[in-house]
């Protein structure tokens, strides 16, 4: 099992949208890949096809469940999704309380998942710092941090170096990594963005990806951006990055072959 965490202490960056395509990525190649959503919007579920009156979801009842594997859903192929679901302002409280009381309290719920062989896990979170965050980064393998191309998201590269996403090294296994996205080589300041970024993090950035309309379309259509514009230049950048990823983290890709639901009953 492969846990990746997708954090950014900035909204607005595209951190969803990478997530899922990251994760239909992955699949495509032949990984089982589950998405997790650990932000209160529930809108990851929305790039996978669950329609918007779906309200199923895991955080509701996750205080009272000690096992959240009933709560993903099946959407097609190698590709799983546990969304954050519908919850009241209380469930959301008693949710956040758990994870910051309680350090096996994840570990618990997520426990069938984590130990399914050869499962790739890719959480989605809240912009900044979270519960969620802190509770999942001891078990994470890798962090990955998507950076707009602008001023306002170079001028958080200090917030996360000093550690104030979850106040202590983000992540001790195989590190953290950066994505410039949506980097447009039609503006400068776009461009000098980019090139400082990546002269100032070096290995550290796995990849930029490239101001593409079809991402958008792709995301009102709730399709991958490989099935609705296969050529373009995201897909491009994104499938490249899901290939660093996966040498980092020595995950075996398989064969583009289709296996066995996570669990008998899905």
């Amino acid at each position: 099992m492969s846990l990746i965490c997708v954090c950014s202490p900035k909204g607005g960056v595209g951190k969803t949208t990478l997530t899922a395509n990251l994760a239909y990525a992955l699949s495509r190649a032949g990984s089982k890949v589950l998405a997790i959503d650990f932000d209160v919007q529930n809108a990851l579920r929305l790039h996978f096809g669950v329609p918007l009156s779906d309200t199923r979801g895991f955080v509701a009842k996750a205080t009272e469940n000690a096992d959240w594997s009933p709560f993903v859903l099946t959407t097609g192929g190698n590709l799983f999704v546990l969304p954050y679901g519908e919850a009241t302002e209380s469930q959301r409280v008693a949710f956040d309380e758990r994870l910051t009381q309680d350090e096996h309290f994840l570990t618990r719920g997520l426990s069938t998942l984590l130990n399914y062989p050869g499962l790739v896990v890719i959480a989605d979170f809240p912009p900044g710092p979270s519960p969620a965050l802190k509770a999942i980064s001891r078990l994470a393998d890798l962090h990955l941090i998507p950076l707009m191309a602008d001023t306002a998201s170079l001028s958080l590269l200090p917030y996360i170096e000093n550690h104030r996403l979850t106040g202590e090294e983000l992540n001790q296994k195989a590190g953290h990594y950066f994505v410039v996205n949506q980097s447009d080589n039609r503006r400068q300041i776009s461009r000098d963005v980019t090139g400082f970024m990546e002269q100032r993090l070096g290995d550290r950035l796995l990849g930029v990806i490239h101001r593409d309309e079809s991402v958008v379309e792709a995301n009102a259509s709730q399709q991958s951006i490989f099935d609705f514009s296969p050529v373009s230049a995201a897909a491009f950048d994104i499938e490249l990055i899901s290939k660093k990823i996966a040498g980092i983290l020595g995950v075996n890709v398989g064969d583009g072959v289709v296996h066995n639901d996570l669990r008998p009953g899905f």
